[in-house]
């Protein structure tokens, strides 16, 4: 599978740990990610992900090209809903695409762990 990892700033370290959790599971996907938390995650997990730009730079837009073109089988994006986002517009751009097209979506840590654990289980 082809998946996305998003986090906003304040969820980083939450990605991150995710990211250890599920080293296994996310090694034998193709993993595409925002710039900022692609980085992180490499850097203390080692796997192989293909970055895009920081989300507020144009990342979340080009993630959302790759649902548009049916391109990615999943996103997990750890959003901060008690802050506000500079890049507001395109946040709500991605999650309409993921609706529209029908990609599976986590927005918080329990929804990306059951998707993770299903992918595990081979259920997904």
């Amino acid at each position: 599978m082809k998946i996305a990892l998003i986090a906003h700033d304040k969820k980083k370290d939450t990605m991150i740990n995710l990211a250890i959790k599920y080293q296994d599971v996310l090694g034998e996907h193709d993993l595409y990610a925002t710039g900022t938390t692609g980085t992180l995650i490499m850097g203390e997990t080692g796997l192989k992900i293909t970055r895009m730009k920081s989300g507020p730079l144009g990342g979340d837009q080009q993630i959302g090209s790759m649902v548009a073109e049916g391109k990615l089988d999943l996103i997990i994006f750890l959003r901060d809903p008690l802050t506000s986002q500079p890049h507001e517009p395109d946040v709500s751009a991605l999650l309409r695409l993921c609706d529209v097209q029908s990609i599976p979506l986590a927005t918080n840590c329990k929804s990306a762990e059951i998707m993770l654990d299903a992918l595990k289980s081979k259920i997904f």
